[in-house]
């Protein structure tokens, strides 16, 4: 529990406070920490019997002559959580160092508490980002799955219930000399964490993105998918004001769903940053076309395009009249709802499509050839 690093800061930061040398043993009554770093590594005989007994010991000059490594003064156990530790020496008259003795103990035990907790938390944080890893890269060839859902439990998350599966990215702040991502990281892990619930599993990937696993409960009456993506960008917003987004995977039960989900997180995120790069948070379930056209690679893509599009693709509108091929499929072939979904007036749409009827030699009105070019578009966007 005693850290040679720490007993040392602690030791020589008390040193300097009260004008006397301090030092720190471990349980076996090895200095590991001292205000005189000659003494660290020593024996100090008297802390023996201080941790045997758990309580104070003084020592005159004359007594602590009879003592290995021992100087006059105190030596008080330090005690956490019943069991003696190590012990804490003041050296000097013990008249004179015993006003500080307790003081110094309380102060020590209180360090080292913080510290033992502090070390908690950062395992807790390793333990679920490993977690979460594993998830993410799950093949039941290698791993049971009862052995996350077991891992799972322990921290305390219930694996076999719905949920879903949230990455949120954040961008550096612009300027740069606002506070960093990675400075940062644990308070936006609250953030997340408080916006959520004790209940989602969420931890740190890398130093700008997190993994969210939200449960798809009750308790979010009418919340969908899209919605718990939108509400982890508002609340890094809110309190930061960083610019983040999220891909949101679908529903799953249990960890082979989970394992999917994740990847359809991540490739959410990915493409949607591409093909919507306004939006703020991406459901896969609106990207399952990029996602099978991302699959089959960019030769394959560009080959698509070049047979389906032909010269439309360099025509000097192309992105125009690609967002109006991609509207008019995905309004249902409905020229109210196609203009309405591009804020055009229906005979504008109408010059559009006739305009790739005359670059494709395909009647805007043929709908099965409509939606081979509607996956060219597609595919366009991914490059």
């Amino acid at each position: 529990m005693l850290s040679g690093p720490l007993a040392q800061q602690i030791a020589r930061d008390t040193s300097e406070v009260i004008g006397y040398n301090v030092l720190i043993t471990d349980d076996h009554g090895i200095v590991i920490g001292s205000g005189d770093p000659a003494r660290v590594g020593s024996f100090h005989e008297a802390s023996v019997e201080v941790l045997a007994s758990q309580e104070a010991a003084w020592h005159s000059a004359v007594e602590a002559a009879r003592l290995r490594g021992v100087k006059p003064g105190m030596t008080l156990p330090i005690v956490i959580d019943g069991e003696a530790v190590g012990t804490v020496g003041i050296t000097g008259s013990p008249r004179q160092v015993r006003r500080f003795g307790l003081v110094v103990r309380r102060q020590t035990e209180i360090l080292l508490q913080e510290s033992v907790e502090l070390r908690s938390r950062l395992l807790r944080e390793r333990a679920l980002e490993e977690l979460v890893r594993d998830i993410g890269s799950f093949d039941a060839d290698v791993v049971d799955s009862a052995f996350l859902v077991a891992r799972a439990k322990e921290l305390g998350f219930d694996l076999t219930v719905p949920r879903t599966v949230v990455i949120v990215e954040v961008d550096e702040p612009v300027p740069a000399a606002q506070a960093d991502v990675v400075a940062v990281r644990p308070e936006l892990l609250r953030t997340l964490r408080q916006t959520f619930g004790p209940r989602d599993l969420v931890a740190a990937m890398t130093a700008g993105r997190f993994a969210v696993l939200p449960t798809l409960r009750r308790g979010r009456p009418g919340m969908s998918r899209q919605e718990l993506g939108e509400m982890a960008v508002s609340a890094i917003a809110a309190d930061y004001g960083f610019v983040a987004r999220a891909g949101v995977g679908g529903t799953a039960t249990g960890i082979v769903g989970l394992q999917e989900a994740y990847a359809d997180a991540v490739d959410a995120l990915r493409l949607g940053k591409e093909c919507a790069p306004g939006a703020s948070a991406y459901l896969i379930d609106e990207l399952r076309s990029h996602q099978v056209l991302a699959a089959v690679g960019y030769r394959a893509r560009a080959r698509l395009l070049s047979l389906v599009a032909g010269d439309l693709a360099t025509h000097s509108d192309w992105p125009e009249l690609r967002d109006t091929l991609i509207a008019w499929c995905e309004s249902g072939f409905n020229l109210v709802r196609t203009a309405d979904a591009l804020h055009i007036h229906r005979n504008t749409l109408i010059y559009r499509l006739e305009k790739v009827e005359r670059l494709t030699g395909q009647p805007w009105r043929d709908h099965r050839a409509t939606l081979t070019l509607y996956l060219a578009c597609l595919a366009s966007q991914l490059d």
